[in-house]
């Protein structure tokens, strides 16, 4: 029986060792070790990858996205307290970042088709306190954000981006979400399309104010060696994972190229009525396949599809099993209901779509799915 891992982060890296060894050793032997050259390279090179004029590396994903809110407020452009429109289908770490900012989370469904934020229940979400909306990139395909933005401009809100799965994906010529946004948070977590072998983040924006207090923020406040100006954190990319990263970004491209690849063939060949298949988008660009997620009919069905896939050696994932709303840390804090967020996190099961897989295993893969049944 073929064993597939959902995800072999040994096999993801290996074809690389020597140009990852290369860049620890340069690292090691230049005797700087916290933003260096490495580090100050890899925010110049991903920022104008993605778009972008200035990069901001910080410790994680979830500091891009408290820090670049933070910023914000620093600078007058919202106030604690000020609401901010999240999906409520998201990870934790996007409504953790907004309370971590001093700001407020409210909930707003997904679109079922896309997974991402409905531009058409933002209004009904909004009220005399919303300020902003972050939009999330969620599985890597791009939010609608012609009309998030449209949506934004009527009524004077900041945009932000969530785009720790969607490194790559492309909407027209750019590589990013668009230049209508304040800002935009990364994760480099090692599972992402492009992942770090350790925690790492970047803020990128095309606003050198927001790009300054971003960085000083994440300087313990600091842009003049014991000089504060802001009360800070410690969140800096370390130049042993910006020089990693560094090693890995020109494959990137190639990378999400295969993604699409077994994204299509999961959608063309997979044939069992039972499977709900994800909607490849009209641009396939717009898409980097960071999970492969199916739907069942519902949470009974799901659980059985898990674990008969685990008996044919195919690891699988929930993104995500418990939605924001419904976690303990949060009982109690958001109001209205959230049906399609519950429904989504009783029938979503991801599979393996990692560039690593060979014809072979993806074969299989399908094999399995259409042979399901209850």
């Amino acid at each position: 029986m073929i064993k597939i891992p959902f995800l072999d982060l040994k096999r993801v890296n290996t074809p690389y060792m020597d140009s990852l060894m290369d860049a620890a050793t340069d690292v090691v032997e230049s005797g700087w070790y916290i933003r260096g050259s490495h580090c100050e390279k890899f925010e110049k090179e991903f920022a104008a990858y993605c778009g972008f004029a200035h990069g901001i590396g910080v410790g994680n994903g979830l500091d891009a996205l408290t820090l670049m809110l933070r910023a914000s407020i620093e600078l007058g452009r919202l106030k604690p307290g000020d609401e901010i429109l999240v999906p409520s289908n998201t990870y934790i770490a996007t409504v953790l970042a907004v309370n971590a900012a001093g700001l407020v989370p409210v909930l707003v469904e997904p679109d079922e088709r896309t997974f991402n934020i409905d531009p058409a229940k933002l209004a009904a979400a909004c009220s005399p306190k919303t300020r902003g909306v972050l939009a999330v990139h969620l599985y890597g395909r791009l939010a609608d954000m012609s009309a998030i933005w449209k949506f934004a401009a009527e009524r004077n809100l900041l945009v932000f981006e969530d785009a720790a799965q969607s490194h790559g994906a492309q909407s027209g010529s750019a590589k990013h979400a668009g230049k209508k946004s304040v800002a935009v948070a990364y994760s480099f977590y090692p599972t992402k399309n492009l992942g770090a072998l350790g925690d790492a983040g970047m803020v990128v924006t095309d606003d050198a104010e927001l790009a300054r207090v971003v960085r000083m923020l994440g300087n313990y406040g600091s842009e003049q060696k014991y000089v504060n100006r802001y009360r800070g954190v410690n969140s800096r990319l370390d130049e042993i994972q910006a020089a990693f990263l560094l090693a890995k970004l020109p494959h990137l491209d190639a990378w999400n190229a295969r993604r699409r690849e077994i994204a299509a063939r999961y959608v063309n060949e997979v044939t069992n009525p039972l499977v709900r298949l994800p909607e490849i988008p009209a641009d396939p660009q717009e898409h980097v396949w960071h999970v492969f997620t199916i739907r069942l009919p519902d949470r009974v069905t799901r659980d059985k599809m898990q674990g008969y896939l685990e008996s044919r050696g195919i690891g699988t994932l929930i993104f995500y099993p418990i939605p924001p709303h419904r976690q303990e840390a949060y009982e109690d804090r958001f109001d209205g209901k959230f049906p399609i967020a519950e429904n989504l996190a009783e029938t979503v099961l991801s599979i393996p779509v990692s560039q690593v897989l060979d014809d072979e295993e993806v074969t299989e893969i399908i094999g399995a799915l259409n042979e399901f049944s209850v």
